[in-house]
């Protein structure tokens, strides 16, 4: 049986991090701020998609003031393509805290470091190991799936039981010497070998210790019962142009993709006429009428974590229904309310998208 309180998997773990380990920009720096950023980032995306994005926030913020100063439309506009948007929301007003109330400098102890918005047990412990060498644990859904193949659990490891007792054996193995290391090891070999549904044993430097492998159960671990019902949503949108201009709508600020810019659209239509009545009624409102090309341009599904949407475009042409020979823009733009807005194609980079309306984007003229 593997070893919890002495377990001789770390040191070669960590062996084998020091020849493999992943060249990143804010590896060992030393700085909270880069590590927390990479740390928030790198939730539910991929290292390397992810880089890109490390980089260009750096330019843009980079430093805790930077990023206070900054508002809250910028930062979702430079998020934009990394999706979970209060994830970014919640990092600025984290940093808010840390330069407002505590100098700048980022809290050492994990209290502290929780009380932060958006930060939760795993970013803490990653941040205060990483850039402090505190012998904090980061427990994640890498670790969690390494653990129960190491030690052969088939708790649920989405369940606060698989959780608790999966976090008590990381806690008992963590070397206190190097925890920044052995938590970063964890990531690389997650990633690299340990993978969710093929792991790759013939290259695992602790195969021989792995309580799965032993017992041919890799491919029955870790376990995860998912109970959250995902909500399919069919989503009839419009990409509407009046003149050389586009009209779009700001989402309300709660909810899915809160305070973004998205075309006009309809939920929960099944058929073209449903769809053009109900874009009719949205565009009459406004003041305009609409005449619809009945071709579909653009179709995409987008999964988030709790709704699934079925998303068909098509085009179509505005007229306003005021005194539309010399009426202008401007005139126009005033009578709109605040939540819509026209715009033109060469604008659309100014903005934050609602998600995958910004793939829409390229079926404008």
């Amino acid at each position: 049986m593997t070893d919890k309180k002495n377990p001789k998997w770390v040191p070669q773990l960590l062996t084998w991090y020091d020849v493999h380990k992943r060249e990143l920009p804010w590896r060992d720096c030393g700085d909270p701020y880069k590590i927390w950023v990479s740390e928030v980032m790198s939730q539910q995306t991929r290292i390397e998609a992810m880089k890109p994005y490390y980089d260009n926030w750096m330019r843009l913020f980079p430093t805790l003031e930077d990023l206070a100063k900054a508002t809250e439309d910028e930062v979702v506009h430079a998020w934009q393509g990394l999706g979970y948007y209060s994830r970014a929301r919640n990092l600025r007003l984290g940093v808010k805290d840390v330069v407002e109330n505590y100098g700048g400098i980022v809290p050492r102890d994990r209290k502290t470091m929780e009380s932060l918005k958006g930060v939760g047990s795993y970013t803490a412990g990653a941040v205060l190991s990483m850039a402090y060498n505190e012998p904090e644990v980061a427990v994640d859904g890498n670790v969690l799936r390494i653990y129960a193949r190491l030690y052969r659990i088939f708790d649920d490891i989405l369940s606060t039981k698989g959780k608790k007792a999966i976090t008590a054996i990381v806690e008992d193995t963590l070397p206190h010497d190097r925890p920044g290391d052995f938590n970063q090891a964890l990531m690389d070999f997650g990633s690299a070998v340990c993978i969710p549904k093929s792991p790759r044993c013939g290259e695992c430097p602790i195969v021989n210790m792995c309580e799965a492998y032993q017992h041919k159960d890799t491919d029955k671990l870790p376990v995860r019962i998912k109970k959250t019902k995902v909500v399919e949503v069919p989503l009839f949108v419009g990409i509407l142009q009046y003149k050389d201009y586009y009209l779009l709508h700001k989402r309300p600020n709660r909810g899915l993709l809160r305070s973004m810019w998205e075309f006009p659209s309809v939920e929960m239509v099944s058929t073209f006429d449903e769809g053009e009545r109900g874009l009719e009624e949205l565009v009459q409102d406004l003041g305009f009428e609409l005449s619809l090309q009945p071709v579909l341009v653009k179709e995409i599904t987008h999964i988030f974590s709790h709704r699934k949407w079925f998303m068909k475009a098509f085009r179509g042409d505005l007229t306003y229904a005021g005194d539309a020979k010399n009426i202008t823009i401007e005139a126009i733009q005033k009578q709109l309310p605040k939540d819509w807005m026209l715009i033109k194609r060469d604008e659309f980079a100014d903005y934050a998208w609602a998600g995958p309306h910004g793939k829409l984007t390229e079926m404008a003229k």
